[in-house]
């Protein structure tokens, strides 16, 4: 079994005309235990950007914290708001710095830029970018969310 899909997640990102969506399960499990349904996989960013992460629940959380302190750095050097292209290549570059014992989760971004055009795309383990013009998926039921 993949490490990946020890406590599971299911998060999809959406684009549609000038807007993106995002959403995922909130369950939290440890292989087919139930542990809680309240746990938090889709994290705010800014105003216009939200990242979901899918994965390993301890670098869940540890990547939100991680990315915040990152972002606020960035916001407070640059006196600007992150876009959502600039906070990919954050995070494909967090995740390629620990390529050899990497952080167990594959986020998804959705966001849109300063002119108001959609913005998605997802992430292997260490950090390879994959973008979509329509929707993206990441968790242990990609399969699924692909037929829907």
């Amino acid at each position: 079994m993949s490490i990946l899909a020890y406590n599971g997640a299911a998060i999809i990102g959406m684009s549609g005309k000038d807007c993106v969506g995002i959403a995922s399960d909130n369950r939290l499990g440890i292989q087919y235990e139930t542990v809680a349904m309240d746990f938090k996989k889709v994290f705010k960013m800014n105003d216009r950007l939200f990242v979901g992460l899918a994965g390993l629940a301890t670098d869940v959380q540890t990547l939100d914290q991680l990315l915040r302190f990152r972002m606020n750095l960035y916001e407070l050097r640059e006196e600007r708001t992150m876009s959502p292209q600039v906070f990919t290549n954050l995070l494909s570059n967090m995740l390629y710095e620990k390529r050899f014992g990497p952080y167990f989760c594959e986020p998804v971004i959705a966001g849109l830029d300063e002119k108001g055009q959609p913005h998605l795309s997802t992430m292997d383990l260490i950090g390879a970018i994959s973008s979509a013009k329509d929707f993206v998926v990441a968790g242990t039921c990609e399969g699924n969310l692909y037929g829907m």
